[in-house]
């Protein structure tokens, strides 16, 4: 092999010949510590209208984050959540939602924005080096550490620069404040209407298959038949709500076979009539035994006595059923006498 087809090394150390013709390593450390470049001053650190520009550009994110705060507020109030606007390239998009996140972003951005400017171009960009020490916390080590706050503090300007300080203060109390406006949205409180149904004195009692007014003819002994409040409509848009309150089932029993005394005067010539929904879980009773008069929950399978004030007499339900007040209008139709006297389906934290 020639000495042209020697490959060439390259950062290998230098061979140096001793005195006694033996070869040594010259002794340089390639891997040195090559310390730190020297400090190059920003324009705010020599020039103190740059630095006022600075201290306004970021109160202007801080407060700029204020109003948009109030502004996701504001949007959450006065626009209506059925509200539709065209947002190019988007669509059509719930103006609700775009005001929503378009005010709480912005409230964001502009505290993250106006940290990082603060700290870029106000607070101390000195390196430091320290030496690694031992984890316990040493008194010397302590009283460092608290040196070392205070020259930080010092150094941010914190104590100097009002204007951002306060501003920085008006933003972050300000933005919890959207966190709380959207409990609103967990929906109003119940308040009393888990008490109160669509049934009222007056109104008339109507077949919930064939939507006419019912009679003390239509309702025969040993059967079964279904009611609602008259006025009610499938198409109302409270419909399933309201229902699920005063769906009613009504059953005719001969007078003397009824065992509860309230429950007999509450009936029309022994035709009863009791809250369809179950007093366990809510499921709609559907099942009747005409020879026990008993009534079963497909759900749980809790059984109530019609003959004996809708009693639980199997299952897990916790109450009796509901009965509701019946009577006749002058025009021979079946009507309600006012409404429940106690909440319909199952139990919540009021009753008892």
């Amino acid at each position: 092999m020639s000495s042209q087809e020697i490959p060439e090394e390259k950062n290998l150390p230098t061979e140096q010949e001793t005195e006694h013709g033996s070869v040594a390593v010259a002794d340089e450390n390639p891997f040195a510590d090559p310390g730190l470049p020297p400090h190059e001053h920003r324009i705010q650190d020599i020039d103190e209208r740059a630095a006022k520009r600075s201290e306004r550009a970021i109160a202007f994110m801080f407060t700029l984050s204020m109003l948009a705060t109030v502004g996701f507020i504001a949007s959450f109030v006065a626009i209506p959540a059925d509200k539709s606007i065209y947002v190019w390239p988007i669509g059509h998009i719930s103006g609700l939602n775009f005001a929503l996140g378009l005010t709480l972003g912005v409230a964001l951005f502009c505290i993250g924005a106006g940290a990082v400017h603060w700290a870029r171009t106000l607070m101390s960009d000195v390196e430091v080096a320290d030496d690694r020490h031992p984890i316990e916390a040493e008194p010397e080590v302590r009283a460092k550490v608290m040196a070392d706050f205070r020259a930080g503090a010092q150094e941010s300007q914190f104590g100097r620069r009002k204007l951002i300080r306060n501003t920085m203060f008006g933003a972050l109390a300000l933005v919890p404040l959207s966190g709380v406006v959207l409990l609103r949205d967990l929906g109003p409180l119940p308040e009393d209407k888990l008490r109160h149904t669509k049934w009222a004195k007056g109104k008339k009692l109507v077949n919930m298959n064939t939507h006419e007014p019912l009679r003390p003819s239509d309702v025969q002994v040993g059967s079964l038949t279904f009611a609602m409040p008259d006025g009610m409509s499938e198409h109302d848009h409270d419909f399933q709500v309201q229902i699920a309150k005063a769906a009613l089932m009504i059953v005719r029993i001969q007078p003397e076979n009824i065992k509860d005394k309230r429950e007999l005067e509450w009936s029309h010539e022994g035709i009863v009539a009791y809250s369809k929904i179950c007093t366990h879980v809510g499921c709609p009773i559907s099942l009747y035994e005409q020879q026990t008069h008993h009534v079963l929950c497909p759900c749980h399978q809790s059984t109530f006595d019609l003959s004996d004030g809708a009693r639980v007499i199997f299952g897990p339900a916790g109450h009796a059923l509901p009965q509701l007040r019946i009577g006749v209008n002058e025009e021979g139709y079946l009507e309600a006498l006012g409404d429940f006297e106690e909440p319909v389906g199952p139990a919540f934290w009021e009753r008892g």
